[in-house]
């Protein structure tokens, strides 16, 4: 199609007539041929608001239009399915809408004009960033109308946001006057299509947008949210164009079918189950510019106190924000941020409430909210967070982001530093600040891997039956329909492609109540399945053949009971710590925090410390004790190490090694000094891995094609202690650990104890037990691995927690009901009750679903079962090392409790008194001062 015929006897694109455009805004016109291209196929009004709008930028950037927008526009113009996947702040989401506005303008203009309904929707994970589009939605269709009003023609392209803070009364407008646009959740998303009157609106979408499209792929949300996408596909008069934005994110393949969902006539025709439809990858991940670094305020982290640290580091930061405009500051639990706020405002008269801020999940909406809008104001020289900025808000204004320690993943790296430069064309610059030496090297690796391209993987849930309960009872709402139908729809969303018959049979017994007792338990059916067969021969569903299998609603409150209880995100809450001697209350826990404890687990709360015991609902037995803390008090908080970064960090240290063999300390730190790294950094790394090579040998350090057990025997607190340098991640290591525990306590018949960190994990035993850990590790079956874990979940706290959530999502226990609202607290009370029940029953669906998500989204099983594979094969081999003291590597395990180095005061002299026992090990070689 040519540009006249494509754009009407409108105004055609004149090549000649941009070309005088481009100029007048200072550009060179044959600087990119593709800018012209892209203009063309817009609505000449688009194109005088486009030109208008970027003129002053183009002449400072020589081109019209960013890599992804000049590859996204054409292909929303030509309604192909796309996924952009691009960094923060480089047009993506403009990309989106602009194609969309477009088409709308023209349909409106010269067409029979828009319809009283959605033809686009906007589906984001947070409501920030429903509320938070004027840059790339209010600003253009007002600069556009404004200019079709002083042309005389009165289009109106409407738009409206839609969550759950939305009230009745807006609701209420929408069905009288429909937005064309509509930004929304998907959990929004899904009430909608079972809404009578307004799911008829839906029926005209020809556009979605999912964006954010990489926050939302690796949970339930996602999972949710592509099961409505392929129901909306069902629903709509065609089949709409679906446009996803991702941050930089690895598989874009993955991705794009998560975005896309089932082919199935492509699928017929390829004679297997499952082919995507078709779709298109923008891939611009790596078009900006970054300035990272990482820095350490020393070359040694164990010898120099904590105070000297402190002050270095709030010195630099200080100077770092004195140089820049706005600063935004990550740290990795909320706690930090708070800290490292209230320490800046003691040390410096520079700031203050009016130019500071902190932002995070735990602080009240209407504060969060006053941050947001400051930050786009660019009010604020410093903001610290956890991880609640890494999505949403635009933040113009902001030219530096400081991420102290790490951030766990190069995807979580390229996010949170991708928010500074936010203005297109300007270099991100980053700063990671390393305060503890196993967080040291995980950033070197990180920040060079980043440098390099690599990003960690995406995981998506598969088959979540819980999330399959609630898509299926909400369309047997919307039927009776054809059972064939309901799954075929379920089975197209990318997570549930591999769903078979058994998992299909599995779900419906417990829709339809189909076990002995459950309505006993208060648990009802929700569907009812029959065939259009009635016995007295009068066919009730005239529309479906006879015969055909039907699935409908059970229950007059079906649909009440749907629109007030679905969504995939739990509720939580706290738990009231108690000692069991004389209930004296001594403090609150964070649920989350008991997955972590078994019985006989010390924990430190309110500067005291106590053995943990049980829990009965939302309250924690505990004893007082004086033994070692076993678990760390920031272990829930902080974001897990990445299993594909982990790999990269053990190859690191294979490299490393190599490097101190050949040449020395010199030959490790000039490959350093290849890194983006600054001096004390350099130094740090290789004084650890040196000392660590001259104490144990380098046989002592973990590498990709080696595990290493460190056998440490303490006869003074009676113990023998096992530290595993797995480096894979806390989620891998917490159910390695796991396994090994409950592997170990068969074969020994006593109590282990385990502590687990991102880099490894202790199995501790009394002292008189003693197992050949290694042995156990190449002989356990990796086929057998997952039975094996899923036997020592028996029990758990962690059991019980998923299993709520689990059932609260499949309805089982309704949140709300009746104008009733039960808490988490309440809820975790339904279920210990029902969790016996239903565990007696042969593969009910909620049971095998929290197994199912506690090993395989949380556990990492697959990883697990995939070095268990590699041991077995001789391509890990796996070494033990027996040593009177920790060895600098174990450092970080062997004092697992240590808080963040900014916060702690009291830690170093441990880990001092591990060093000198190191130092005088190795008769001060680690010390020779060869340069």
């Amino acid at each position: 199609m040519g540009d006249a015929e494509k754009l009407g006897d409108e105004e055609p694109f004149d090549s000649a007539e941009l070309a005088v455009d481009l100029a007048a805004a200072g550009v060179d016109p044959t600087a990119d041929i593709d800018d012209g291209y892209v203009l063309s196929l817009l609505e000449p009004v688009v194109q005088e608001w486009w030109v208008e709008q970027f003129g002053e930028f183009v002449a400072q950037n020589r081109g019209f239009f960013t890599p992804p927008q000049k590859e996204a526009i054409p292909l929303i113009d030509e309604g192909t399915n796309a996924l952009i996947c691009s960094p923060t702040g480089s047009g993506k989401t403009l990309s989106a809408f602009t194609g969309i506005i477009n088409e709308l303008f023209e349909r409106d203009r010269t067409g029979d004009g828009l319809e009283n309904s959605v033809y686009c929707l906007y589906v984001s994970p947070l409501k920030s960033l429903a509320n938070d589009i004027h840059r790339n939605l209010d600003v253009p269709l007002a600069g556009i109308t404004e200019k079709l009003d002083e042309r005389g023609e009165n289009v109106d392209i409407r738009h409206a946001i839609r969550h759950g803070d939305t009230d009745d009364s807006e609701r209420q407008a929408m069905l009288e006057e429909t937005p064309h646009i509509l930004n929304t959740t998907p959990e929004t998303l899904a009430i909608l299509l079972n809404s009578p009157k307004f799911r008829e609106k839906l029926r005209t979408v020809e556009y979605v947008i999912v964006d954010e499209i990489h926050s939302l792929a690796e949970n339930k949300r996602g999972t949710h949210l592509s099961v409505s996408l392929e129901r909306l596909e069902a629903l709509a008069n065609g089949s709409p164009t679906r446009i996803g934005c991702s941050a930089t994110v690895e598989p874009l393949e993955t991705v794009a079918e998560f975005l896309v969902g089932c082919d199935h006539e492509q699928a017929a025709l390829n004679g297997d189950g499952w082919t995507p439809r078709e779709y298109e990858l923008v891939d611009t991940r790596f078009v900006r510019e970054f300035d990272i670094e990482l820095s350490c305020p020393t070359d040694d982290l164990v010898n120099t106190p904590s105070g000297v640290v402190n002050e270095r580091f709030y010195t630099e930061l200080h100077e770092l924000i004195q140089d820049h405009t706005n600063t935004l500051v990550f740290t990795n639990t909320r706690s930090g941020a708070e800290r490292v706020l209230h320490n800046l405002r003691e040390r410096y008269d520079d700031y203050d409430e009016s130019n500071s801020g902190c932002h995070h999940g735990s602080l009240s909406k209407e504060r969060r909210q006053e941050i947001e809008e400051s930050l786009k104001a660019g009010t604020l020289d410093v903001v610290t967070t956890s991880t609640s900025l890494e999505l949403g808000i635009d933040m113009p204004h902001l030219d530096l982001v400081v991420q102290v320690g790490s951030p766990k993943s190069v995807a979580a790296l390229l996010q949170r530093v991708g928010r500074a430069g936010h203005q297109l064309g300007e270099t991100v610059t980053g700063r990671v600040v390393a305060l503890d030496r196993d967080e040291l090297v995980e950033c070197a690796v990180m920040l060079k891997k980043a440098e390099e391209g690599f990003v960690d993987r995406v995981f998506v849930p598969e088959n979540a039956q819980d999330v399959a309960t609630q898509q299926v009872y909400g369309m047997a709402i919307n039927g009776p329909r054809p059972e064939t139908e309901i799954r075929r729809i379920l089975q197209s969303a990318y997570p549930f492609r591999t769903y078979d018959d058994e998992d299909w049979e599995q779900l419906c017994r417990y829709l339809t109540a189909d076990y002995e007792g459950m309505e006993d338990k208060n648990v009802y059916a929700k569907i009812w399945r029959d065939t259009n067969d009635p016995p007295d021969g009068e066919y009730h569903y005239d529309e479906y053949p006879v015969g055909e299998p039907l699935i409908g609603k059970r229950g007059r409150l079906a649909r009440v009971i749907y629109m007030t209880n679905i969504g995939t995100i739990p509720d939580s809450f706290t738990c009231d710590v108690f000692t069991r001697q004389g209930e004296e209350w001594v403090g609150n826990l964070d649920e989350e925090y008991l997955d972590t404890l078994e019985s006989g687990d010390v924990f430190v709360l309110g500067g005291n410390r106590f053995e943990y015991r049980y829990r009965r609902g939302s309250k924690v037995y505990v004893d007082r004790t004086s033994a070692r803390p076993t678990v760390p008090s920031w272990f829930s908080e902080r974001l897990p190490l990445s299993y594909d970064l982990g790999r990269e960090i053990l190859a690191f240290q294979r490299d490393l090694l190599d490097r101190l063999a050949e040449g020395g300390r010199s030959a490790a730190r000039l490959w350093l000094r290849e890194f983006p790294l600054d001096e004390n950094s350099v130094q740090a790394i290789t004084q650890m891995f040196d000392q660590q090579r001259r104490y144990a040998g380098a046989e002592s350090v973990s590498t990709d094609r080696r595990l290493v057990i460190e056998e440490e025997m303490d006869h003074e607190e009676y113990e023998r202690r096992y530290y595993v340098h797995s480096n894979y991640g806390r989620r891998f290591n917490d159910g390695f650990s796991r396994l090994l525990a409950y592997e170990c306590a068969q074969q020994v018949n006593a109590n282990v104890t385990v502590a687990v960190a991102d880099h490894g994990f202790t199995l501790s035993l009394p002292l008189n037990r003693k197992v050949d850990l290694a042995g156990l590790l190449e002989n356990i079956d990796p086929w057998e691995a997952r039975g094996t874990l899923r036997s020592s979940l028996e029990g758990t706290d962690l059991l019980q927690r998923y299993f709520r959530i689990n059932a609260t999502r499949a309805l089982m226990i309704l949140k709300r009901y009746k104008g009733y609202e039960k808490s988490a607290s309440e809820q975790q009370v339904n279920s210990e009750m029902l969790l016996g029940f239903a565990e007696d029953l042969a593969e009910f669906a909620v049971i095998e679903e929290t197994y199912r998500e506690i090993l395989e989204d949380k556990l990492n099983i697959a990883g697990i079962v995939e070095v268990l594979q590699a041991i077995q094969a001789g391509d890990v081999t796996v070494e033990t090392t027996r040593v009177d003291s920790p060895t600098p590597k174990a450092f970080g395990l062997a004092t697992l409790m240590a808080s963040d180095v900014v916060l702690a005061e009291d830690e170093s002299a441990v880990l001092q008194e591990f060093h000198q026992r190191v130092v005088a090990e190795i008769d001060g070689e680690a010390e020779d001062g060869v340069s």
